[in-house]
């Protein structure tokens, strides 16, 4: 039985969570109880910590995951009664800590306060860190719901924690539990919810010249793990402060923009910053089964002044772009539009990249992209077509001309 104010996870519904083969990461269970072993908070998401920490190299930009060994803190309540200020604890990693404090009135519940403690001090989280200890951030949020209902929110939940971003997914979290179990009655969202209306077109604006083309690599300690050399240009769909949605592109100017990233056995991350591109992170990753390498998650941080909410931002980890074969670079001369989100898209000029198994400097053998090898097709089919209609034209002149000569008798 759990003491008071503890808690404990179910570990049988974990390891059916993490077999169900969730994309983001591990999702979880955590389970806050009172002293008599009754659930009063229950929790299931998956979760992204994005933030940025001093290296003596400079800024270095680190995402991480909530990871599935998360533990629910003994230091988590269920306030007085199940009825007064509660809180959830989420202990993992080397000193890490995330809170949600929940408060309540007669008709609805919300989590009051998010509080995200990480330690500079975890080498394998913070690796080079300039500085040691934990650092604490904490926010206000929106996650309210009805008493006696769930919480539930399958859209992604992004929440600026100070200088850190949580992003939550496929959160399913409720308070105040009237039994042991999460409600059948929901609170969805409003990320969830229908559009009752039709949004506003986009109002067109005059494209930017294409990006820059430059050359980025980053090295770990056993040499260089990713080589690529490209232009980047952002496109981005937002509110302004007029209340008007535009969609904008913004080109990465690599003479303004420093760069970084770090290598392991099979991610290899790039990591781009400038005055007002806070964070643009590549990862690619290597599938050892399939020796196949590919480009699998983007993430933004973008600050836009004439918008209503002036940072941008924008996730996806589950692509699967810019592919090739270990030991192998991915090349493109076609521009390619790569879809992160709904309201972000990737533009990549001119691509030629490679990760993993790379010989010093050099981009190893070539796998062309399927547009390419389109754009070959059209001219080779052009000219075939050309010839073809050349071909009849002069054999039904031959045919004519032997006609004509039919008619003619000799005298």
């Amino acid at each position: 039985m759990a003491a008071p104010g503890g808690a404990r996870r179910r570990p049988l519904l974990l390891l059916l969570l993490l077999l169900s083969g969730l994309v983001h990461g591990a999702s979880a269970v955590f389970v806050v109880k009172d002293g008599n072993g009754t659930a009063c908070i229950m929790a299931d998401f998956s979760a992204t910590f994005l933030t940025s920490y001093d290296t003596r190299s400079g800024p270095q930009n680190k995402s991480f995951e909530l990871p599935a060994g998360a533990e629910v803190s003994n230091s988590s309540s269920c306030g007085k009664e199940n009825a007064s200020d509660s809180s959830l604890v989420i202990t993992f990693g080397r000193g890490h800590t995330l809170t949600l404090t929940f408060t309540r009135n007669a008709t609805r519940y919300k989590v009051q306060l998010m509080r995200f403690a990480y330690n500079l001090s975890d080498t394998d989280t913070f690796p080079n860190s300039s500085f040691t200890g934990v650092k604490t951030a904490e926010s206000a949020t929106d996650i309210e719901a009805d008493v006696n209902t769930t919480y539930r929110c399958v859209s992604e939940t992004r929440i600026h924690v100070g200088s850190v971003v949580v992003t939550l997914r496929a959160a399913a979290i409720q308070a105040y539990l009237s039994s042991s179990n999460f409600s059948r009655a929901e609170t969805r969202c409003a990320q969830d919810l229908p559009t009752p209306t039709t949004p506003p077109q986009p109002a067109p604006t005059p494209a930017p010249a294409s990006p820059v083309v430059f050359r980025y690599n980053v090295s770990g300690s056993n040499g260089t793990c990713l080589l690529a050399s490209m232009g980047l240009q952002l496109n981005v769909t937002y509110r302004t402060v007029d209340n008007e949605t535009v969609t904008r592109e913004f080109n990465v100017n690599p003479n303004k923009t420093t760069f970084g990233g770090s290598c392991s056995t099979t991610l290899a991350t790039l990591s781009l910053h400038s005055e007002n591109l806070l964070l643009l992170v590549l990862q690619f990753v290597m599938n050892e089964s399939s020796s196949k390498v590919f480009l699998q998650g983007v993430q933004l941080n973008l600050t836009l002044p004439d918008a209503e909410d002036v940072s941008f931002t924008a996730t996806n980890s589950s692509l699967r772009a810019l592919q090739a074969t270990a030991g192998n670079s991915y090349k493109c001369n076609t521009e390619q539009r790569l879809q992160v989100t709904s309201t972000f898209s990737l533009n990549l000029f001119r691509v030629w990249v490679q990760a993993f198994r790379v010989d010093g400097d050099k981009f190893g053998p070539v796998e062309e992209c399927q547009l390419d090898e389109n754009s070959m097709l059209i001219p080779i089919a052009v000219g075939g077509a050309l010839a073809g209609l050349v071909l009849i034209v002069l054999l039904a002149y031959l045919i004519g001309r032997k006609r004509s000569h039919a008619g003619y008798q000799t005298i």
